[in-house]
């Protein structure tokens, strides 16, 4: 195994990372290691075990082979993440080693670790392993021959759906805003081309709610306060503002619109673009309350008994 490391990589100053896990079903054991240079490329490596052994024995089997990896990768400082508590705590020395399977295997690691200025061991829960769990369950679900050579998987992270970039340049080149019509009308008293008697009559009806300054078009709410109304460009950064920029507290949709409100500016579909963008914030649904109501009311679906009477 080698690793392609580049410049950037190579710094001595910032500690490599090494996340491992293995992964066990019918068609065998597959080990997999993750090595992450301090400029935050990653570097995934798996290995399929050959041979019958235990849990135990392919956790240390994978960081071995982590730590052999970083050890061709010239890093002098090493951090290693595994969820094994026992493999982990074994290797800083906290417990003690009583299986004689195990002890050759923490007797190699702690050789193998002579050659970094630093190396330091860390429990980390399963959930938080994801890459290297997901990549050893990945590896072995899939069978392999032993002369294919698999090439390290790249992933990469989108930050938004393919079709957005499309709708982000439509919407900076679109002159025709959600209130376009109604500015017309209050500006010039101008219908829409081919509007309806019963289109001018509803136009007539909204456009009383709103007012002209200058340029600004103006959403009067009840209380005489008067809101600016916005395109969807303007829109989309006042949604990444509100939720989770410097004044954002990652709050629901419901909350989004009425402080929107309060900062004083309107779109027609305000509240529902809220609450959509609030489902799809990333982090408020990991850090967000778990919620255990059943989607649906539960019914019981039995009688009760007649002899509990």
């Amino acid at each position: 195994m080698y690793v392609a490391t580049t410049e950037e990589d190579t710094s001595e100053d910032h500690p490599w990372k090494l996340n491992f896990d293995e992964a066990s079903n019918a068609i065998g054991n597959r080990i997999e290691a993750v090595l992450i240079s301090p400029n935050r490329n990653h570097y995934p490596f798996t290995c399929k075990l050959d041979f019958d052994c235990t849990n135990n024995i392919a956790e240390y089997e994978a960081c071995i082979m982590g730590i052999c990896v970083a050890i061709e990768s010239k890093s002098k400082v090493l951090e290693v993440y595994g969820d094994s508590a026992l493999v982990i705590y074994q290797l800083r020395g906290e417990w003690e080693t009583r299986d004689p399977k195990l002890i050759n295997y923490r007797k190699l690691v702690w050789d193998l670790i002579k050659v970094f200025d630093d190396i330091t061991f860390y429990y980390l829960p399963r959930d938080e392993n994801q890459m290297a769990d997901a990549l050893a369950t990945l590896a072995s679900m899939i069978r392999v021959n032993g002369r294919e050579n698999m090439k390290p998987i790249q992933m990469s992270i989108y930050e938004a759906p393919a079709h957005c970039c499309s709708i982000d340049d439509e919407e900076e080149r679109d002159d025709y805003p959600w209130y376009y019509d109604i500015l017309r009308y209050v500006k010039s008293r101008e219908y829409p081309d081919q509007a309806s008697e019963n289109n001018k009559r509803t136009l007539r009806s909204l456009a009383s709610d709103y007012v002209l300054d200058r340029e600004i078009l103006y959403k009067m709410r009840k209380d005489q306060v008067l809101l600016r109304c916005i395109d969807a460009v303007e829109a989309k950064k006042i949604l990444e503002e509100v939720h989770e920029g410097v004044c954002g507290t990652h709050a629901n949709g419901f909350t989004m619109a009425r402080q929107i409100m309060r900062f004083g500016y309107y779109w027609s579909i305000m509240e529902r673009d809220c609450i959509s963008y609030a489902k799809k914030c990333h982090k408020c649904q990991i850090y967000g309350d778990k919620i255990y109501v059943p989607p649906s009311p539960l019914h019981v679906m039995t009688s009760p008994c007649p002899f509990s009477m």
